[in-house]
């Protein structure tokens, strides 16, 4: 019995943490209790469950974090995070509380039903919150431009003609701007400045991606990725920071379902349905990929910013990035051609999009590997 295989489900809180465990075999889980998240908390329970090497630890991907995670792997227990959206759910099932959340991972952790999720380093998490603040600043960026907008148009104060909003001639019209109220003058200043601190928040960010595309761990893999077309440096940093390790995919086809982008599927016999894409996986990928997909509904070409990013890169880089340009942008026009709508059109493309960034990443990684040995 010393030597039984415990598998521990965590109910992981702010404060809390629910605890339950399976034992080896088919008898049923037994709740342990609640403790306090605190790291002495979880050094007592681990010496009270027995020996390390027997113990397989796991709990939900969530708000804390993978913290946890670090400390059981320091402490040499195996731990795997496991995702919720695949955690196995009873139909009718109407109940849940944190000990009933403990066992059921528990129960389905011994069971092998439970799929992890990836672990990033410390290194991918800071780079992917570095990148996340970003798309939070440009979020803030839009509803401020929306809440000014909105407000002019309640004073039917209208742009001059042939002036697009947000140009430079834009924002020194708007500085023009003068009101009879101070009430109004002030609303107007205020929501001025807080568009102004955004920017500001906005270009600090992005010197700091910039620098971590030139100096930081993922640098090479970051510029590699800006020879394709329509991935430029934030792009770039984005999906290296998402994804963290292009290794784990095996084929184009994997990190293609990792993004969402493959379609749903429902046959039986002979009888072979496909719908719309899966939408699984990461949204923040997806999101990436159907953007730069758009750059390739104009000619091939390699000018401008793009010629720049590509200037001492390797030659099988670059073929891969003008073999993207002239397949992507053909599939574009076809799909055009056979009816249909860009939207959909643009889907397909920013799935054959993540076959092509499979390959660079492919080709970076064994460049690192061969300067390894």
């Amino acid at each position: 019995m010393k030597d039984t295989i415990k598998y521990v489900g965590l109910d992981v809180s702010k404060e809390k943490i629910a605890v339950a465990i399976a034992d080896e075999g088919r008898d049923e889980p037994r709740y342990w209790g609640m403790i306090p998240n605190t790291v002495e908390s979880i050094r007592k329970l681990v010496k009270k469950l027995g020996e390390k090497e027997n113990l397989r630890v796991c709990y939900e991907a969530g708000p804390t974090g993978y913290g946890l995670y670090r400390l059981f792997l320091s402490l040499g227990i195996e731990c795997e995070v496991i995702a919720p959206s695949l955690i196995p759910k009873k139909p009718g099932e109407r109940i849940k509380t944190d000990r009933r959340d403990s066992i059921k991972l528990a129960r389905l952790y011994r069971a092998g039903e439970l799929t992890p999720v990836y672990v990033p380093t410390e290194a991918d998490e800071a780079l992917r919150d570095l990148v996340r603040a970003r798309e939070d600043a440009k979020e803030d960026e839009l509803r401020a431009k929306h809440r000014l907008t909105k407000f002019l148009l309640r004073h039917d104060i209208r742009p001059p003609k042939g002036v697009k909003k947000w140009t430079t001639r834009y924002c020194e019209w708007l500085n023009t701007l003068k009101f009879d109220h101070s009430a109004s003058r002030i609303v107007y200043e205020e929501y001025m400045h807080q568009l102004t601190e955004i920017q500001q928040r906005l270009n600090r960010l992005e010197e700091e991606i910039q620098r971590q595309a030139l100096e930081g761990v993922h640098a090479p893999m970051i510029q590699a990725l800006q020879t394709l077309r329509g991935v430029a440096v934030v792009t770039a940093a984005s999906l290296v920071a998402e994804v963290g390790s292009f290794q784990r995919f095996s084929s184009p086809k994997q990190l293609m379902a990792y993004a969402g982008l493959i379609p749903s599927e429902s046959s039986s016999g002979e009888l072979r349905r496909q719908g719309k894409i899966t939408k699984a996986g990461n949204r923040h990928v997806r999101r990436l990929l159907i953007e730069s997909a758009w750059s390739y509904r104009y000619p091939p070409a390699v000018k401008g910013k793009l010629k720049k990013r590509q200037e001492g890169q390797p030659p099988e880089l670059l073929q891969i990035s003008w073999k993207a340009q002239t397949r992507l942008n053909k599939r574009y026009f076809r799909l055009l051609s056979r009816g249909k709508v860009a939207g959909k059109a643009i889907t397909a493309v920013a799935r054959e999009l993540t076959g092509f960034i499979w390959a660079i990443t492919q080709e970076v990684e064994k460049k690192q590997k061969g300067n390894v040995v």
